[in-house]
């Protein structure tokens, strides 16, 4: 297949990116949602699959896109500007600690780092990629809690154990878990991650949902086909 993922609607050249297209963004880049979002963000885009399957679903809005590895952000930049949507997606080559605007988005995304603490990986870049520091989440919290517009909302996509306690840590910056998605290999798992989404409303009710990505070896769900059906070339 190469370097090349084609989607219906566009395709992702991985060259130069230290993570490829996975399940948990193209999950992500399926089921984030606002009503009616004017400005999108992803934060740590890699290929820009998340960030170009928002603007295919949200054809009214701008997407922006931080991404800290330089290599990548030059490979999303191109794979944005190589798609139907490039006259209203951005990519900024920069650490999200950096990253200052003065836009407020209602749509924040990020399919972040989660091995705190864990086995380093000897190549540097998918180090930074896939690894990362306790306070890295509350500096992606608090930020994004700025960046938010008043009914803006944050969706991630983690590890179930870190998840749980994003929602708790999230409290400290006024965000409160609205949605939370749990995704399973197959009915017979336990959950492996979460989508969770968080924005500023405290008094709504919990919703959640099972996402099950296999209904037998190498058969994919109707649920998981009916998800990304607008993206996949197979389904």
């Amino acid at each position: 297949m190469g370097s090349i993922f084609k989607f219906k609607q566009f395709e992702i050249n991985q060259d130069g990116c230290a993570m490829k297209i996975n399940t948990d963004g193209v999950l992500l880049g399926a089921i984030a949602v606002h009503e009616h979002p004017h400005h999108l963000l992803d934060i740590g885009t890699g290929t820009g699959v998340i960030a170009m399957m928002l603007a295919q679903r949200f054809i009214h809005a701008r997407t922006d896109a931080v991404e800290i590895d330089a290599s990548a952000a030059a490979a999303a930049d191109k794979n944005f500007q190589h798609s139907p949507f490039a006259d209203r997606m951005q990519v900024y080559s920069v650490s999200f600690e950096k990253f200052t605007t003065e836009v407020k988005y209602d749509l924040i995304v990020s399919n972040p780092p989660y091995f705190i603490n864990d086995l380093r990986n000897v190549e540097k870049r998918k180090e930074i990629a896939r690894h990362t520091h306790e306070d890295f989440f509350d500096l992606l919290l608090r930020k994004a809690a700025a960046m938010l517009s008043v009914t803006g909302a944050l969706w991630m996509i983690l590890p179930v154990k870190q998840a749980e306690k994003l929602a708790v840590n999230a409290v400290l910056y006024k965000l409160y878990p609205s949605r939370i998605v749990h995704i399973h290999s197959d009915d017979t798992k336990s959950a492996f991650r979460q989508i969770i989404c968080m924005d500023f409303n405290r008094h709504q009710q919990l919703q959640e949902e099972h996402v099950y990505i296999y209904k037998a070896k190498d058969q994919y769900t109707d649920q998981y086909k009916q998800l990304l059906k607008d993206f996949f070339l197979a389904f």
